[in-house]
């Protein structure tokens, strides 16, 4: 592919930024309407509770009420399905708990949905909404996953009463216990995986409206036509051409606003009987107990080793919290993370067990990275724990395990996963070389002058991105020059609208500025699968850059009858199709123009459906001071070594993996879920919920050492999630390496807030003393 001014590889600034920052931006409370009435839901104080209504008529006399609804009002609505329920290991599947739009006469955890009300202003709804009155009769709640599973444990759902929502398995179990059997030495360890609210910038959204021509729902959304679908045949039950969904610029997505959420029907089904717009706009609060969560799992992790250190055998036994109902693809999210437990480590032989539990929770589904950053944690972890059991150093032993380039393609033992490239031990090499691994013992000195504990650790990752459906992308010349795409993808503050420009701009040598790219709007974009699982630049770029090159061949016939030349003998350059050597050209305005330019001639068409995932994997290496007298984890060092494949827009690419090691860093060190046996939700907002800030950020070191990928025509690997995979255990492994040196302090999960630190450390002195 040969180098353009704006194409694929250059490092341009971001064309939507002037936009948004000077307030052009078009978010969910930034669409204009007329006449619009504002909605609130009504959600349950308890965790689970039997229900009456026993009035809202109250609520409907006051001023500016125009509407209250309750389940007994929607009974032709359906519930908001689960679209990835999984089977057990037999085959057979348990109750699949769907999420109804309003609760009719029990509510399973807090924030649960009871009424929906509409008024004049957003404060009129909240005053209805209080005054509608409601008795419980509060009943057990469950609320930890282990708990759930013991016998005599409160049900969350009479149809499964063991809580169990799926037990799955995977590998040799009787290969993999013979192998323990003979193995020279074992080393388990018990792992969690914290609970998190996604907490993007801008809450979720919904505005319904509705005319003789039918709905249009507006939605702050990682992608349309997926919702569209769900809501037109499980919802409201009509014809998909019925619905039209439309996103503007999101603040924000992380997976958690690709699901459909029962507000979207709500919004709608008042808009029909009141025929005026709805809008809710969740708080901050409705964010916290109405937004599906992420995270949430326990395991116990075992390896088998030989008497030099090299892996026999791993077993997994890992349980997730799917939360009181079963979100659109929350089974899944568990059993998607189990298929990648090889990780980067020629281990013969894996077993795992992954099971979904019912809990009197919110929800849990897919959140940056959805079962991948759980695998690589539990791996990571597990295989830091084993370096230190053995004596070996936590790169002896990483080296001694990894798959070689050589054995490209490799065929992993449990998940189907084929591997197509990768060189693992070269860029943990080079990340340990920028990160100054040898000169760490100098540095520990110091810190030990100043009264710190330091740890450095690492974790060598590798995830699966891009498979699955592929994306249909139009880009067409418009009559003044310019040129629009039309992707089906999502942009949630990625910067699609330049990275599309790109790939448009290498087939076109357009400035970026003249390539407008649209989304969201399924009247506009026939179809698409929206942004999730880092797909949007593998797969909607690659078929932008098929449409781009399918638009520039027309061009040239276009241009070859214009100019009296064979096509063979033009090229596009700046914006023109000219005569290779010469200076006759015809600029693409005046293509435009022409009589054979119809909207066919002047579109181009690019599908291209990925044959297997990509594989994008990395080294980062953290380095952490502790402060024992306070607790406080400070990273002072932070080093990241990927592999992409192809960087499109290396800015753009730091970005995102700065975001999600941000992110990494939250959940590592800060971010922590607390219910209480009741079910409340303790941490319901910023006041107790930690959010990383930018003191809490170091600054970042990274680099790519690519190597393409097979199974894309570019040769691009997915990177959207990376960061947020490599950064918990790398953050966590050097916090063990701190705590381990001081105190022999071994394990310490997620969050290592200051308290936590601090408690280990208190118990490891008292212990010392005894």
């Amino acid at each position: 592919m040969s180098v353009k001014k704006f194409g694929v590889g250059q490092p341009v600034r971001r064309v939507e930024d002037h936009r948004l920052l000077t307030g052009g931006g078009l978010y969910m409370d930034d669409v204009p309407l007329e006449k619009c009435l504002h909605a609130v839901v009504l959600r349950s104080p308890h965790a689970h509770a039997r229900f009456t209504i026993r009035d809202v008529e109250a609520a409907k006399a006051l001023k500016g009420v125009k509407l209250v609804l309750t389940a007994a009002d929607i009974t032709h609505l359906g519930a908001v399905p689960c679209l990835a329920p999984m089977a057990n290991a037999d085959g057979t599947r348990n109750h699949v708990a769907d999420i109804p739009v309003l609760c009719d006469g029990v509510v399973k955890h807090v924030g649960d949905a009871v009424a929906f009300v509409v008024a004049d202003t957003v404060e009129l709804a909240r005053d209805a909404a209080e005054a509608v009155v409601v008795e419980y009769e509060v009943l057990p709640p469950v609320v930890d996953m282990r708990a759930a599973l013991a016998k005599g444990s409160p049900s969350v759902w009479p149809q499964q009463p063991d809580n169990l929502s799926f037990d799955a398995e995977m590998g040799d179990r009787a290969a993999v216990d013979a192998a323990f059997a003979k193995a020279a030495q074992v080393v388990s360890l018990d792992v969690e995986n914290n609970r998190l609210v996604t907490n993007y910038m801008e809450t979720r959204g919904a505005i319904g409206e509705c005319s003789s021509e039918g709905y249009k729902l507006t939605v702050s959304s990682q992608g349309v036509h997926g919702i569209r679908d769900t809501m037109a045949a499980k919802i409201m039950k009509v014809d998909p051409g019925k619905i039209r969904v439309v996103t503007g610029d999101v603040g924000g997505g992380f997976g958690t606003k690709t699901f459909t959420y029962r507000e979207y029907p709500l919004v709608l089904e008042a808009a029909k009987r009141l025929r005026r717009p709805v809008k809710w706009i969740a708080d901050r609060t409705d964010h916290f107990v109405g937004d599906a969560q992420g995270r949430d799992n326990f395991a116990k992790a075992e390896v088998a080793l030989d008497s030099q250190g090299r892996f026999l055998a791993m077993r997994f036994d890992i349980l997730g919290n799917l939360g009181a109902y079963l979100s659109q693809y929350g089974p899944y999210i568990p059993y998607l993370g189990s298929t990648m437990m090889t990780g980067v480590y020629r281990t013969p032989l894996i077993h795992v067990r992954v099971r979904g539990v019912y809990t009197n929770t919110v929800p849990v589904d897919a959140y940056r990275g959805a079962g991948r950053p759980e695998a690589a944690y539990l791996l990571e972890r597990l295989v830091d724990h084993a370096a230190r059991a053995t004596g070996l150093k936590q790169d002896v032993i990483r080296r001694r395990n990894f798959i070689s380039p050589k054995a490209m393609p490799y065929k992993t033992p449990v998940g189907g996963r084929t591997y197509d490239t990768g060189d693992f031990d070269a860029h943990m090499t080079r990340a340990m070389e920028t990160a100054d691994w040898n000169g760490f013992k100098d540095r520990v000195k110091t810190s030990r002058k100043a009264g710190k504990l330091r740890g450095i650790g690492l974790a060598t990752y590798i995830e699966c991105t891009a498979w699955g459906s592929g994306e249909e992308v139009e880009v067409r010349l418009e009559t003044d020059g310019t040129v629009t795409i039309f992707s089906g993808t999502q942009s949630n503050g990625q910067g699609h609208a330049t990275a599309y420009a790109q790939f448009a701009a290498q087939h076109l040598d357009l400035p970026l500025d003249r390539i407008r790219v649209v989304q969201g709007d399924t009247a506009t974009v026939a179809t698409g699968h929206g942004t999730g699982g880092s797909r949007s630049i593998p797969v909607g770029g690659v078929s932008v850059g098929l449409a781009a090159a399918d638009l520039a061949e027309k061009l040239k016939r276009l241009a070859s009858d214009a100019l009296e030349t064979s096509v063979d003998d033009l090229e596009i350059a700046d914006g023109a199709v000219r005569v290779v050597g010469t200076d006759r050209r015809v600029g693409f305005t005046e293509l435009a123009q022409l009589p054979a330019a119809t909207p066919a001639m002047r579109t181009g068409e690019g599908d291209f459906t990925p044959p297997d995932a990509t594989y994008p994997n990395g080294t980062h290496v953290a380095e952490v001071e502790i402060d024992p007298e306070t607790g406080v984890t400070t990273i002072v060092n932070y080093t990241i070594c990927d592999d992409f494949g192809v960087a499109v827009n290396p800015m753009l690419l730091a970005g995102q993996v700065h975001g999600g090691v941000a992110q990494g860093i939250g959940q590592a060190l800060l971010e922590r879920t607390v219910y209480d046996a009741e079910g409340q939700l303790v941490t319901a907002s910023f006041m107790d919920y930690c959010l990383p800030r930018a003191g809490d950020m170091p600054s970042f070191a990274f680099e790519t050492l690519n190597v393409p990928s097979t199974t894309n025509p570019l040769g691009i690997k997915g990177a959207g999630e990376a960061g947020s995979i490599g950064s918990c255990p790398a953050v966590i492994n050097a916090v063990v390496d701190a705590l381990d040196r001081a105190y022999g302090i071994r394990s310490i999960d997620m969050p290592a807030t200051p308290d936590r630190v601090f408690a280990a450390i208190r118990a490891a002195t008292l212990q010392a003393a005894e």
